[in-house]
C-alpha cells in the first residue's frame, strides 16, 4: 500500500491506532464512522501491506530504571557497505541502543541510548559503544528534558 491508496477512514484507522493499539475493534469502527466488519477488514489489510507494522506497550523509562538518555553521533573509519553492515549489526545487538540511523552531515550514525545513570552510561559508550567496528569517533549529546517525545507519525490521506 502507498500514500496515494490511504484514504479518510485509513487514515483515521492509523490515527486512533497509534493513539490506543488496544481499542476493540467495534470501539475503532464507532470512532472512525465506519460498521464493524469494514473496519476489521481495513485494519487487517493495513496489517497485510506491512502499514501497520505491530502492537507496542508505551513505556515510562524512568519507571523502570532508565534515567538518561543520550543520543551519540558516530563516524566510522570506513565507509565501505561492508564496514558499514558490520557496524550496524554490531548496533543491532545493543538492547540499549533503542535507535540508529545513518545520516548525513558531519557524522555517519547517530545512536539514541538509555541508561540508568551517568556511570552506567560512560561505562556502556566506553566499553561496548567504543569498541564496535570501525568507530573513528564518537560524541555524546544527554537529553536534558524530553520536550516532545516520539508519539506518532503524522496520517495524512493521498
Amino acid at each position: 500500500m502507498t500514500i496515494q491508496t490511504l484514504d479518510v477512514i485509513d487514515a483515521k484507522i492509523l490515527k486512533a491506532l497509534q493513539e490506543d493499539g488496544r481499542l476493540t475493534n467495534q470501539t475503532l469502527a464507532e470512532q472512525v464512522g465506519v460498521s464493524a466488519s469494514p473496519c476489521w477488514r481495513r485494519v487487517k489489510q493495513l496489517e497485510e501491506d506491512n502499514v501497520i507494522q505491530g502492537y507496542r506497550a508505551v513505556l515510562d523509562r524512568r519507571k523502570i530504571g532508565l534515567g538518561v538518555m543520550v543520543f551519540v553521533r558516530v563516524n566510522i573509519d570506513s565507509h565501505s557497505e561492508a564496514d558499514a553492515k558490520k557496524f550496524e549489526q554490531g548496533v543491532m545487538e545493543l538492547e540499549n541502543v533503542v535507535a540508529c540511523y545513518s545520516i548525513g552531515g558531519d557524522a555517519d550514525f547517530l545512536l539514541q541510548v538509555v541508561s540508568r545513570d551517568l556511570d552506567t552510561f560512560a561505562d556502556f559508550a566506553m566499553s561496548v559503544i567504543r569498541r564496535l567496528p570501525g568507530i573513528k569517533e564518537m560524541q555524546s549529546m544527554f537529553v536534558l528534558k524530553e520536550i516532545k517525545p516520539f508519539a506518532s507519525l503524522p496520517v495524512k490521506r493521498a
